[in-house]
C-alpha cells in the first residue's frame, strides 16, 4: 500500500507529526511506501504544496494554497489512499484528489472545533465564528470515507456536529524509546537542582490553550522545593521563579531521558485531544498531574497520579491543582509510575497501527472500516489493562 498524509500542522513539537513520523516508520518497515504533504517537507521524496505565511503563528504554520494545484500535485503521487490531518484547503484539496483517483480518503480530525473557533478570534463574534467553523468541518468531513479522532471525547464532538463514519482511533507510543531505564542517566544533574528538589515538568508547544501560566502559578502556590521544567518552544513561554526553560528535544531518546528524570509530569491544557506528551511521560513511569478535560480524562486517573477538575466549592483550579501536585509526593510513587507505565503499554504504536491499517485494508477492498468500540483492539487492550 502506498500512503499519502497532508497536514499544515508540520512542526517539530507537534502531536501531528509525532504521529505521522512514527506511523511513517512502521509502515516503511512492513513494506508499505508513505508519503507526505506538507507545505515544508525535509525528507526527500515528500510533496511540497504551494502556501502562504499563516498570520499569528510565529513562522510555524503556512496555509496550503491553492487548492485545485495542491489537489494536482497529490494525485501526480498516485496514493492508493490518502488521510488528511488538515481540516482548511488542504483537507478540501486532499478529498478532490481521492475522487479523481477514485480511491478512499480518511480524515484525522486532531483539533477541537471550538478551540479553532476560540483561537480564530473571540468577543462578539464568538458564537458566530463558532457556528460557521462547525458548518465548514460539517461539510468538509461528509466528503470522507472515514472521519477518526483521537478520543471518545473527540468523536463524540464530531457526532454532535452530525458528522458521519466517525471511529475513535487512539494514538499512541514507542514503548520501547519512551522506557523507564532512561532515570537517572546523568540527565536531572546538568539542572544544577537542589538536592531535594521536587521536579514537575512539562512537554509541549508554548501555546495559549495550554494554560502555562497556570502551571507557575501552581508553583508559586506550592512554594519550595518545588520546581518546574518546561520543554518546548512557542509564542508563550513560561516565566517566573524556580522555573526552567529548555528547548525541544528532537530525539525521542533525548526527550525520554528529561521526562524519566523527572518526579511528575504536568498539564494544565484544557483541548487536548488526546495527550501524546502525556502518553510518552507515561510510558517512561512517571505520575501524571492533569486537567479533567478532553481525551487527558481517558488517559490520566487516580490510579496513574490525578485529574484535577475546578468544580469544587471554595477552591481554584490553581488550587485543587496544587493539592494535586502536593498529594502525589505523599503516595507510592513508583507504584503509580508501574501503573502509569502499564497504561502506556497498552497504546504501544505496533498495537494502534494495526488497528488502523486493518481500516485502511478493508477502505481499499471497497469494505466499511470495522469500529473498535465493541472491546476489541486498542480500546478494548485499555480497559483490560485498566
Amino acid at each position: 500500500m502506498l500512503l499519502l498524509d497532508t497536514t499544515m500542522f508540520w512542526n517539530p513539537t507537534g502531536g501531528v507529526r509525532r504521529y505521522i513520523g512514527a506511523k511513517r516508520r512502521w509502515a516503511r518497515s512492513r513494506g508499505h511506501g508513505h508519503v507526505v504533504a506538507t507545505p515544508r517537507p525535509d525528507e526527500p521524496g515528500d510533496v511540497r504544496v504551494p502556501s502562504l505565511p499563516l498570520p499569528g503563528t510565529h513562522g510555524a504554520y503556512r496555509y496550503p494554497w491553492p487548492r485545485r494545484l495542491i489537489a494536482r500535485r497529490l494525485c501526480d503521487v498516485r496514493p492508493d489512499l490518502i488521510e488528511s490531518a488538515d481540516p482548511y484547503q488542504l483537507g478540501w484539496a486532499s478529498v478532490d484528489a481521492a475522487q479523481r483517483l477514485a480511491i478512499p480518503a480518511v480524515a484525522f480530525c486532531h483539533s477541537d472545533p471550538d478551540t479553532v473557533a476560540r483561537l480564530l478570534g473571540g468577543g462578539r463574534g464568538a458564537d458566530a465564528l463558532r457556528r460557521l467553523v462547525r458548518r465548514r468541518l460539517r461539510a468538509l468531513y461528509a466528503n470522507f470515507d472515514l472521519v477518526l479522532a483521537p478520543s471518545e471525547a473527540m468523536a463524540t464532538k464530531l457526532r454532535e456536529l452530525q458528522v458521519a463514519r466517525v471511529q475513535h482511533q487512539p494514538l499512541g507510543v514507542d514503548t520501547r524509546a519512551f522506557h523507564p531505564r532512561h532515570h537517572g542517566h546523568g540527565w536531572r544533574d546538568g539542572l544544577q537542582l537542589p538536592a531535594d528538589a521536587r521536579l514537575l515538568v512539562y512537554a509541549g508547544r508554548f501555546a495559549p490553550e495550554k494554560n502555562l501560566p497556570q502551571l507557575v502559578q501552581v508553583l508559586a502556590r506550592l512554594g519550595d522545593p518545588y520546581w518546574l521544567l518546561a520543554i518546548g518552544d512557542g509564542p508563550c513561554p513560561p516565566q517566573g521563579g524556580r522555573v526552567l526553560v529548555a528547548p525541544t528535544l528532537h530525539h525521542d531518546a533525548a526527550l525520554a531521558a528529561a521526562l524519566a528524570s523527572a518526579d511528575l509530569f504536568v498539564h494544565a491544557g484544557a483541548d487536548e485531544t488526546f495527550g501524546l506528551s502525556v502518553l510518552e511521560a507515561m510510558a517512561c513511569g512517571v505520575p501524571v498531574v492533569a486537567r479533567a478535560a478532553g481525551g487527558l480524562v481517558e488517559l490520566v486517573d487516580d490510579s496513574v497520579g490525578a485529574a484535577v477538575s475546578n468544580h469544587r466549592p471554595n477552591a481554584t483550579f490553581v488550587d485543587a491543582f496544587a493539592e494535586a501536585v502536593a498529594e502525589q509526593f505523599r503516595r507510592d510513587r513508583q507504584r503509580l509510575g508501574q501503573a502509569a507505565r502499564a497504561r502506556a503499554l497498552a497504546y504501544s504504536w505496533d498495537q494502534v497501527f494495526e488497528s488502523l491499517w486493518s481500516r485502511y485494508a478493508l477502505l481499499c477492498h471497497g469494505l466499511p472500516a470495522p469500529s473498535m468500540s465493541d472491546g476489541q483492539g486498542i480500546e478494548g487492550a485499555v480497559r483490560r489493562s485498566a
